[in-house]
Formats: structure tokens, sequence, C-alpha cells
């Protein structure tokens, strides 16, 4: 049986979900714990790792999104690393790049929370809509 974990990784004081490759009904579960429990250990913003992802399904957006929600209540905010197109192109395609603040590297993310030495708080200028069905964007907390 593979091991369903998500590691959580802390970079400069923020929590880091290092997501699976695959985010799907089977593993949505263990994501959405982690990034929960990420959201609890530091108030404020914290930043998964998309760069090893390649597919995620609807049950992923729905932990993403409802991570989100939670840390904005907070005063933070959820970052997302991406890497390659088809990610981006999931994002894109339901309106969720218009929700979530994405970047190319750890370094970029880490860069737009303020607690981090040098971050500058990041602007929430577009919060768009979303295609995904049942998520609004005041679900999505834009």
């Amino acid at each position: 049986m593979p091991d369903t974990r998500v590691p959580v990784e802390m970079v400069n004081g923020v929590p880091v979900v290092a997501a699976p490759e695959e985010i799907d009904i089977t593993n949505a579960g263990e994501l959405r714990t982690a990034l929960l429990e990420s959201a609890a250990r530091r108030p404020g913003s914290f930043v998964v790792d998309l760069t090893r992802t390649l597919f995620c399904d609807t049950s992923g957006l729905h932990a993403l999104v409802s991570a989100r929600k939670r840390a904005r209540a907070e005063g933070g905010d959820l970052l997302l690393v991406t890497a390659g197109a088809a990610i981006p192109r999931i994002f894109a395609i339901t309106g969720l790049d218009q929700v979530f603040a994405s970047f190319t590297s750890l370094e970029e993310a880490l860069a737009h929370i303020p607690a981090v030495a040098g971050g500058a708080p990041h602007s929430d200028t577009s919060p768009g809509t979303s295609a995904l069905p049942g998520i609004s964007p005041d679900d999505a907390g834009a």
C-alpha cells in the first residue's frame, strides 16, 4: 500500500505542504488534513508546493479552496507553487487562477509572505469567479 501522507515542512517559519503527484478522491482527505494542520500550525499564510503535481480533480480543488478560506479567515492566505502546464490549466479552466496567488518557485512565494524576512504583503487585486461546480467566489474566500 503506498504512503498516503502529505509532507509538511517549515521553511523560514512558514508551513510548506508538498502535494502528491496526483490529487484525487483517494488522497484528497490526506491533503485536506495536511492543509488544515498547516493552517493551525501558524496562523497566517502558508504555501502548497504543486510542482510535482500532474493531476488534481475536484476533490483536491475543494480541499485547496477550503484551506484558503480558513487561512484568509485567520488573516493569511494560501499561496501555490506550480510548474509545467497541467495544474495551471486546471486552475484556468475552473476560474481558480483568479482566486489563488500562484508562483513558479518556492522562493518567490515565500517572498510574498510578510512574516518572511524581506517579504512583501500579498495583494489580492483580482478575485475573479469560479466555474467549479458548487464553489462561488465567496466560498473561495475571494
